[in-house]
């Protein structure tokens, strides 16, 4: 039994820490991608194709990691990462059209910013881990 949970703990340290190379990997396109034109390639619109490309190359294979991530964990760690994950989503869905409907009706006054939308479903997501992992402690 100690020898199934070690390669357990194994599995789910790899599959960590592969996710976070990929994530890291993702920030990383993304940032080239948002910054490249203006710094790096002077608006050079092949360029910034190639880069918004390999950005999305990366976030389809974080987005499998992921997927693997998810389905080696425990039942309870699955429950709590389910959960989270779709409180985050139906947060976004609620709040981002409201917010949208905000800017297109002219009730804010700046623009809706997709930034301002990721940012809380980050938020979102973290609280929902926290507070699924406390619940069941």
């Amino acid at each position: 039994m100690k020898d199934q949970t070690q390669r357990w703990e194994d599995r789910t340290r790899k599959n960590t820490r592969q996710l976070g190379l990929w994530t890291g990997a993702w920030v990383l396109t993304t940032a080239i991608a948002a910054f490249g034109p203006k710094f790096l390639w002077n608006e050079n619109t092949v360029l910034s194709a190639l880069a918004i490309l390999l950005t999305v190359v990366v976030g389809i294979g974080m987005v499998f990691m992921n997927r693997k991530y998810i389905n080696a964990l425990d039942e309870m760690q699955r429950k709590v990462t389910m959960d989270a994950m779709a409180i985050a989503l139906g947060i976004a869905v609620v709040v981002g059209l409201a917010y949208s409907m905000l800017d297109v009706t002219n009730v804010i006054a700046f623009d809706a910013e997709i930034s301002h939308l990721v940012i809380l479903i980050g938020i979102t997501y973290l609280a929902g881990v926290v507070i699924g992992n406390s619940r069941y402690k």
